[in-house]
C-alpha cells in the first residue's frame, strides 16, 4: 500500500526532578546540601532513510515518545539523560507542523537528521541553591517538560522521470521495458493506482523513473486520481509526456496533449515549464498515420522534441532510452539551511 501523507504525534521527553538531600556521614553531623541535577529528556529526531519508500509503516504506530531523563540522586549525582528517539522516514520527504502549516524540513538525502522536537532540561538539585549566607537550602526544581508537537508527513517522490498522461497511455508498459520494475498492466484505465518507480540504465548511465497514475481532465481539483499524485512529478528533472495514437483509445491524441498540458499549467507553472520530451505510444495499434502526425505537430508547436515508440513491439524504445538520458538537465545542487532551535 501506497500512503504518502500521515499524521504523527511526538512527544519529547521529560527532564528528569532535580534531587532534595543532604550529606549524612559519619564524623560529619552538619553536611551540606548534595541534591543533584536531573538528566536531560531524549529528543525525537527524524532521519531520511532509503530503506522506506512510502509513509505506511507511520499509519499502524503514529506516536513516538523518547525517553525522560533520569531524577537527580544525593552525593550530587546527576540523573542519566533520557535516549532520543529516531524515527526513519523516507527521502523526499517534507515535515509540517500539522496546527500551524509551517514547513519544517525537507529531507533530500539519505542520512539527513532533523530534531523535530527537543527534550526538556533536567531540573536542578538542591545543591546548585547553596550560598554563603543560604547553606542548608531546601530549594529544587521539577524537570521541565519535553517538546510535543502533531505533524504532518507528506512524501515527494525524488524521481529523475516522471512518465505523464492520460490513463491507459502505456507508461507502465514503457517503464517495464525500460527498467526492472513491474506493475500492474491491464487494458482498463486506472490500472496504476500509486506510482511505481524503475531505475534506467542507458549505457553508463542511470536514472530514476517514476510511472505517475494518469491524469484527466480536471486533475489539479483532485478529479480522477489528480491532486492526490500530481505533487510526485515536482521534484522530477524531466517529464515524458505519452500520448496513446492508437486506433481503438476512441480518443483525440492532440486534444489530449492539450489537456495534460493545461493541467500542468493549473497545478504549478513551474511543473508546466520542466523540459519535457513527447511520446507517441501504441503505433503498432495505429494505420492512420494522421494521428501520430498531430502529436508531431503539436510538440513542434511547443518546440518539443518528438518521438514515436511501441512498447509491444520494442520500436523506438532504445531511441528514446537514451533521448531521455540526454536530455536529462544536470541536477541542482541542495542548498544547507540552518534550522533554529
Amino acid at each position: 500500500m501506497f500512503i504518502d501523507e500521515v499524521i504523527i504525534a511526538v512527544k519529547a521527553g521529560d527532564g528528569g526532578n532535580g534531587c532534595l538531600a543532604f550529606r549524612r556521614e559519619k564524623f560529619v553531623p552538619r553536611g551540606g546540601p548534595s541534591g543533584g541535577d536531573g538528566g536531560q529528556g531524549g529528543d525525537v529526531i527524524l532521519e531520511a532513510s532509503q530503506h522506506y519508500n512510502t509513509l505506511l509503516h507511520f499509519r499502524f504506530n503514529p506516536e513516538y515518545t523518547a525517553e525522560r531523563g533520569r531524577h537527580g540522586e544525593g552525593s550530587k549525582r546527576t540523573g542519566r539523560d533520557g535516549e532520543s528517539t529516531i524515527v526513519p522516514v523516507p527521502v523526499g520527504t517534507i515535515v509540517y507542523n500539522a496546527d500551524t502549516g509551517e514547513q519544517l524540513f525537507d529531507f533530500t538525502e539519505p542520512g539527513q537528521q532533523f530534531t523535530v522536537a527537543r527534550g526538556g532540561r533536567g531540573g536542578r538539585g538542591n545543591a546548585r541553591f547553596a550560598t554563603s549566607t543560604h547553606q542548608a537550602p531546601s530549594e529544587h526544581e521539577e524537570g521541565k517538560p519535553g517538546e510535543l508537537f502533531r505533524l504532518r508527513l507528506e512524501l515527494k517522490l525524488l524521481a529523475d522521470v516522471a512518465l505523464i498522461g492520460f490513463p491507459n497511455a502505456g507508461k507502465s508498459t514503457l517503464i517495464s521495458r525500460l527498467s526492472a520494475a513491474r506493475p500492474k498492466i491491464a487494458d482498463y484505465p486506472f490500472t496504476t493506482l500509486e506510482p511505481n518507480l524503475g531505475v534506467v540504465e542507458a549505457g553508463d548511465r542511470t536514472f530514476v523513473m517514476a510511472d505517475v497514475p494518469g491524469l484527466i481532465e480536471g486533475a489539479h481539483e483532485g478529479h480522477g486520481l489528480g491532486m492526490q499524485f500530481l505533487r510526485h512529478i515536482e521534484r522530477t528533472r524531466l517529464l515524458v509526456h505519452l500520448v496513446d495514437v492508437s486506433d481503438f483509445s476512441g480518443r483525440d491524441p492532440a486534444a489530449d496533449f492539450d489537456v495534460i498540458l493545461d493541467e500542468l499549467k493549473r497545478f504549478s507553472e513551474d511543473v508546466a515549464a520542466k523540459p519535457m520530451i513527447v511520446v507517441a505510444s501504441k503505433i503498432d495499434a495505429c494505420q492512420d498515420p494522421a494521428r501520430i502526425e498531430a502529436v508531431r505537430e503539436k510538440a513542434a508547436q511547443h518546440d518539443l522534441r518528438f518521438y514515436a515508440i511501441s512498447s509491444a513491439t520494442g520500436q523506438g524504445i532504445e531511441e528514446l532510452r537514451f533521448a531521455i538520458a540526454d536530455r536529462l538537465p544536470a541536477p541542482v545542487p541542495p542548498v544547507t539551511l540552518s534550522i533554529g532551535s
